[in-house]
């Protein structure tokens, strides 16, 4: 039932990623990855060394890359809560609330796809121009001034010459390019794989209490079906990494609404139908990894969800039922929900030790991994 994982303690993943620029069929690339997990995919323009990581990591907390330097990456993606923000909806630079939660970067890297519901977006370097130029929402605010995000860190001694050393062949390498590919390679290194729950299947019987255990025999059971949507060594169904067969990315409708009865999600929030056009896909979102989801609340593609607790409520109800306001409906009974959320009928206990067991994957070496920490911080200097 549960595959093996070796242990892996907080190491500075940046000093281990020194000779991984072979690509990502080498086993030079694999120098970076904890024991017992599998290779992320990695383009081949843009192999991860240890100076891109540097760099990537500086630029993921450098408020210059807002148009009005108020906000990083980092803003909206906090270590300690497994990059995310921990606000129901995430708000960007200008103030502008969005209408989806910010998503935890937890093994970012063996995303299928990213954001919650995008069904082609599967490159780091592609993603990333989303939050920098976006209008609809606001994020950071750099629609219009590309030139000037250049500008910005050319006229920074730090960063002319840690671009010189991440892209040493290139004569003027501070481009909006080599910006993504760095941002992408330190987001790459976002891997957590120490927690107790992985210290119990590698052998430590110790590592998780009665209580975590009950609740994990839960999770894995036809019962709950948890499993289903959030399986694997990443907890999630939207899962790839390098030499994995290809499969059609999976998004699900979980039944939290159904506005009129119609099926229906708020306007702006329907999922990878506001892409597809496609009604059969109203609602459905990305499965995240559940790797430190005790820390990346609220919960649910919006935020609408408090707690753990709710979110077990959730599912053992088969889909919320709103009873009263603008998103009023019984979700259990939305068209188009996923059939593996049946609803299930556990104990409370049962219930307690569900979430019991989903805080047994939260992984402190990963959150307080000073590798991944804001280096303007670690430096006192500020930005």
């Amino acid at each position: 039932m549960f595959s093996a994982l070796s242990r892996f303690g907080g190491v500075a993943l940046l000093l281990l990623v020194v000779g991984c620029d072979e690509g990502p069929s080498d086993a030079g690339a694999k120098s970076w990855v904890p024991d017992g997990f599998p290779a992320p995919v990695v383009p081949e323009d843009n192999p991860v060394t240890a100076e891109k990581v540097d760099l990537g990591r500086h630029l993921f907390y450098e408020k210059q890359l807002s148009f009005n330097g108020t906000q990083s990456c980092g803003s909206c993606h906090q270590q300690a809560l497994g990059f995310a923000d921990g606000l129901p909806q995430a708000v960007g630079s200008t103030g502008e609330v969005h209408p989806r939660n910010a998503m935890g970067l937890t093994n970012v890297a063996y995303a299928q796809r990213l954001n919650w519901g995008h069904p082609t977006m599967n490159r780091l370097e592609q993603q990333a121009l989303g939050p920098l130029f976006g209008e609809d929402p606001v994020e950071m605010g750099m629609r219009s001034h590309e030139a000037e995000l250049t500008a910005r860190l050319a006229a920074l001694p730090l960063y002319v010459e840690k671009f010189g050393t991440a892209f040493p062949d290139q004569a003027d390498p501070i481009t909006l390019d080599n910006v993504l590919k760095a941002i992408a390679s330190f987001e790459r290194t976002l891997i957590s794989a120490d927690s107790r729950y992985d210290q119990f299947v590698a052998g430590d019987e110790a590592a998780m209490n009665a209580s975590e255990k009950r609740g994990m025999e839960l999770y894995f059971d036809e019962v709950t079906e948890c499993f289903h949507c959030h399986g694997g060594f990443n907890f999630s169904d939207a899962t790839d990494f390098a030499g994995s067969v290809s499969a059609t990315p999976a998004f699900h409708n979980t039944g939290l609404y159904n506005l009129n009865g119609s099926g229906d999600y708020p306007t702006g929030n329907g999922g990878i139908f506001e892409i597809t056009g496609n009604r059969e896909q109203m609602g459905q979102f990305r499965a995240p990894t559940l790797r430190n989801i005790a820390e990346s609340g609220p919960y649910m593609h919006d935020g609408s969800i408090a707690d753990l607790e709710g979110v077990i409520e959730h599912y053992a109800a088969g889909g919320r039922t709103l009873e009263s306001g603008p998103n009023a409906g019984a979700g259990y009974l939305n068209p188009y929900k996923d059939g593996f959320v049946r609803g299930f009928a556990i104990s409370d206990q049962g219930k307690a030790d569900l979430v019991a067991f989903l805080k047994a994957l939260s992984d402190e070496s990963f959150l307080t991994n000073p590798a991944l920490s804001d280096p303007f911080a670690a430096e006192g200097s500020g930005q």
